[in-house]
């Protein structure tokens, strides 16, 4: 133990705190009632200013992302357009270059507000973050993405714009006997002249 704490040990234990015992006799004065009456208030009154002060300060938080996600959701499109410019530009150019790093400069910006591309290139299709636009047959397991046509974006785990995606469909592999009766109704069908 500190020196401290064992000086007020002692003293503790020298004075120690009487508590006057409140009688069921002794009626409470009208200044002692009022002295509690306005203590509660007074308690009262600070738990609802700190409880405002959290609401206000929540609500603040929630009014910047609205008003950020407003603002990322009208800078998508030159996002995209970026992207379109950059892919049909040849890459050893300095124009490119500078395209390029302008990009990556308005991406890190945005990454910084909390803009997160999701990922969906071989995943599983998940209505929550992917819309389908196009669906085709495939070896491949069942809804699994085979294609990302828009990139989609979530701003804060919140999603802002789904992915527009193609999916795979399993081929539907007809069965042997399916096949045969197939051939032996072609085989009965009169030839045609």
């Amino acid at each position: 133990m500190t020196k401290k704490k064992q000086e007020q040990e002692a003293q503790n234990q020298e004075n120690p705190k009487v508590e006057e015992p409140k009688t069921e006799n002794k009626p409470e004065t009208k200044e002692e009632k009022e002295l509690r009456e306005l203590t509660d208030t007074l308690q009262h009154l600070q738990a609802e200013f700190e409880n405002y002060k959290k609401r206000v300060a929540k609500e603040s938080c929630e009014f910047i992302k609205c008003a950020n996600e407003d603002l990322i959701l009208r800078l998508l499109p030159i996002v995209d357009n970026f992207e379109l410019a950059l892919k049909s530009c040849r890459e050893d150019t300095d124009f490119y270059k500078g395209m390029k790093l302008i990009y990556s400069q308005l991406i890190d910006t945005l990454h910084s507000q909390g803009l997160k591309h999701i990922t969906c290139q071989g995943k599983k299709f998940d209505p929550y973050y992917h819309e389908v636009l196009l669906a085709e047959e495939s070896k491949e397991p069942d809804n699994t993405i085979t294609e990302e046509l828009q990139k989609g974006y979530l701003l804060n785990d919140k999603v802002i714009r789904h992915s527009k995606v193609k999916i795979c469909k399993k081929k539907k592999e007809e069965s042997k006997e399916e096949k045969k009766e197939e051939e032996k109704k072609e085989s009965e069908r009169p030839a045609a002249d």
